[in-house]
């Protein structure tokens, strides 16, 4: 097996340089020699065994298991030489790629039982786990980095500030935000805006901490979250935002959630969609992610949006394509939760410690490396409704960055 194996890795890793140790002690280093080096073991032949035959779970899987061990810089550091390789599949893990492309609807086949059980395996873990890692609002998405030394709280209010620019709001719009998570957006816009916020998620968790965060900051006449799937909302609204749901959707749904935000939107009506994407084509979810951290969940391309949108009967207005931003949010994140490591381990145990380093470190790296990209879509009902140009995002922003000096101080969790 050892010769097996190291023919194999020796083919698909060309760059970097990393050192592999089998279970029977034998040695060997493959790549160019370039850049940091990285050494690794494993420690049991099923482990060698299970990424010869399905490398794409199994790696994630045996570094959870404690079976496979960074001996030599991080798992950051190995995903990072991994991911950056000229192919971004190993030759013999093509096969099983394509069996999960062919029957990915089957797996995204989220009906609303199944959606809600999806949202409870990953969102209804214990609150004190994100509080390690993510920002003093909760912004679970992708925050908007306006300059290079920006902190994360800083980003993440941005990218609140440059999403109500976008929806152009006045005092008293209704305003639907589907996947409201925390409910710090929501929040945001019914402090900064005036209007009439109502949230939904799928998230038993993330209800109640919107709910009493809207009420401890006397918010709960303008801002309400509910229990609800985005297909069982019913009245009108003048804006709708979706922020980090849509990857929940799955690909089978989206003529679905189209049309029902086209049904929910006023005729003068706007909606911006913030969505992780694909900058290639169509893909399948990747194993290890689809079982452990977002069952259902799927990345789209544009060429499977955009389709949607159109057969909707909605007009796109604006596309912003955020490259890097996702990249250093969960950079953040990574050093954040690396700090912090103990009390993950202590909050669960240390396997799942080490699940959630991977799937920062991975995560990371597909924004860093290969063709993954964070989206604003800006969607209208009929021309006319946004400005011709986009100078009016800049204008409100800095009319919102006033309003923000002269509120409340930097918004806190319920009980914080």
């Amino acid at each position: 097996m050892d010769r097996l194996l190291r023919r194999l890795l020796d083919h698909f890793i060309c760059r970097g340089s990393i050192s592999f140790t089998t279970a029977d002690g034998a040695t060997f280093r493959c790549g160019d020699g370039t850049g940091v080096p990285v050494a690794v073991r494993f420690l049991t032949r099923e482990a060698e065994r299970r990424i010869l035959t399905n490398p794409e779970l199994a790696l994630g899987e045996i570094y959870m298991d404690g079976s496979f061990v960074v001996e030599q810089g991080s798992i950051a550091d190995f995903l990072a030489i991994i991911m950056s390789q000229p192919a971004a599949l190993p030759d013999w893990a093509k096969p099983q790629w394509c069996l999960r492309y062919l029957i990915r609807r089957l797996r995204q086949l989220n009906i609303r039982a199944r959606a809600r059980r999806n949202v409870a395996h990953h969102y209804d873990l214990d609150g004190r786990l994100y509080a390690l890692f993510l920002d003093a609002d909760r912004q679970y998405s992708c925050a908007y980095f306006e300059t290079q030394g920006s902190t994360l709280d800083d980003a993440q209010l941005a990218k609140k500030r440059h999403l109500a620019a976008k929806l152009l709001i006045t005092p008293n719009h209704r305003v639907l935000d589907i996947g409201c998570g925390w409910g710090g957006l929501g929040l945001y816009l019914a402090e900064m805006t005036a209007a009439e916020i109502t949230g939904v998620t799928l998230s038993a968790e993330q209800l109640q901490v919107a709910n009493t965060r809207a009420a401890e900051q006397n918010l709960s006449a303008s801002a309400r979250f509910l229990l609800q799937d985005y297909r069982d909302v019913p009245g009108s609204f003048d804006r709708i935002v979706s922020v980090g749901m849509f990857e929940h959707v799955g690909v089978a749904f989206y003529d679905t959630f189209f049309r029902r935000c086209a049904e929910l939107l006023d005729e003068n009506g706007v909606m911006v969609l913030h969505s992780i994407a694909r900058s290639e084509g169509p893909d399948a979810t990747n194993p290890w992610i689809a079982k452990y951290i977002f069952p259902g969940g799927y990345i789209p391309a544009l060429s499977e949006v955009l389709p949607a949108i159109e057969r909707a009967g909605l007009l796109v207005c604006d596309i912003e394509i955020l490259r890097l931003h996702y990249a250093e949010t969960l950079k953040a994140w990574r050093e954040r939760f690396m700090a912090r490591r103990e009390e993950a381990v202590q909050l669960y145990d240390a396997r799942f410690a080490r699940m959630w380093e991977f799937y920062l470190a991975v995560s990371e790296l597909a924004f860093r490396q290969q063709n993954m990209m964070n989206v604003q879509i800006q969607l209208a009902r009929r021309q006319g409704v946004v400005p011709m140009t986009r100078d009016y995002i800049h204008r409100e922003e800095a009319r919102l960055r006033t309003r923000e000096r002269r509120s409340s101080p930097t918004l806190r969790m319920a009980g914080e």
